[in-house]
């Protein structure tokens, strides 16, 4: 098979491969989804509150 001067050129060629990971720390997500979860017991207690003791004073 006889090469082409182009395909010589090119197969010299070092081509560079960056891969691209995404990394996610697991305790971080941990941390933040118990921040969020804490956020939302919070406002539900709060809304059990004004419904039991503070509306049935209107």
């Amino acid at each position: 098979m006889i090469e082409t001067r182009d395909q010589r050129e090119t197969s010299d060629v070092d081509v560079e491969r960056r891969e691209i990971h995404k990394h996610s720390d697991s305790s971080k997500v941990a941390s933040t989804f118990i921040k969020y979860a804490a956020y939302i017991v919070l406002f539900f207690g709060f809304l059990y509150f004004l419904v039991r003791y503070v509306f049935p004073k209107f």
